[in-house]
């Protein structure tokens, strides 16, 4: 072993027993490299285990503590290694990730709806002043130029169907033919919401555009933010209510088993 050793100063030593690296000592400990096999992997998924694989680190160990003391075996020692030494993280860390992305998602569902349901209710404060030819005139050319998310918030304002998929301008069609069949009314309140859709360029534009325009039309926001938040925590709730009635239903083969023995 000693020879070996001096032949090839290079060469890394490693122990076969688990534990701390002993200070002054170039001995690295079981847990601090991970042996490559050399035998062929038993079945062909196997074949995608870290010990089965060869990466740019692997090199050459001989072992100069524990068990088979003085044999060669291919190691990867390089904790940067991402086949050999990928970095786990902690459950708790995931979990509190997890958290989090779910409580955005849930404050990003709430504003959207909140936001949605300030706009109907801004759109329906507007009231009937032009002609119909003249709000139709201006309406359609304001839509001509929606892209296709403003679009479908206006198909969901208004309950427009679905454009049939195919040709690039069904949306455009399908809100077109909507228009000229409108009342004043209506026209009047898709005109006022593409306004303040088109006043919007991002999002915080967006928030402060939809704020202006409840203001100016005197929109209950604080009443229609609380009612939309009372509203996802039913919906919660229920969702609470179903997975622990799901959980407490015994599966069929148990019961099937269970009413046998009776």
């Amino acid at each position: 072993m000693a020879k070996a050793v001096a032949a090839k100063p290079n060469l890394v030593q490693i122990s076969t027993a688990y534990g701390g690296q002993k200070e002054g000592s170039a001995v690295l400990p079981r847990n601090k490299y991970t042996a490559i096999r050399d035998d062929k992997p038993p079945k062909k998924e196997d074949a995608q285990r870290p010990e089965f694989k060869v990466c740019r680190f692997t090199t050459d160990a001989i072992i100069t503590e524990g068990s088979d003391i003085g044999t060669i075996h291919k190691v990867c020692a390089n904790p940067e290694c991402p086949i050999h030494h990928a970095r786990k993280e902690r459950p708790t860390a995931d979990a509190a990730f997890k958290a989090e992305q779910e409580k955005r998602r849930r404050e990003e569902a709430i504003a959207q709806a909140t936001g949605l349901r300030v706009l109907k209710a801004t759109s329906d404060a507007v009231p009937v002043r032009l002609m119909k030819r003249d709000l139709l005139f201006v309406t359609e050319r304001l839509a001509a130029v929606l892209d296709e998310r403003r679009m479908a918030i206006i198909f969901r304002l208004h309950g427009i169907g679905k454009a049939s998929v195919g040709a690039e301008d069904a949306p455009a069609k399908l809100l077109a033919s909507f228009l000229r069949k409108a009342d004043e009314s209506t026209l009047g309140r898709v005109l006022v919401a593409i306004i303040i859709l088109q006043a919007a360029h991002s999002s915080n534009e967006s928030a402060k555009a939809l704020r202006e325009a409840a203001e100016f039309y005197k929109v209950d926001v604080a009443a229609i933010t609380a009612k939309v938040k009372e509203e996802f925590a039913a919906k919660e709730r229920t969702q609470t209510v179903r997975k622990v009635v799901g959980k407490a239903k015994p599966s069929q083969p148990h019961a099937a088993k269970k009413a046998k023995a009776a």
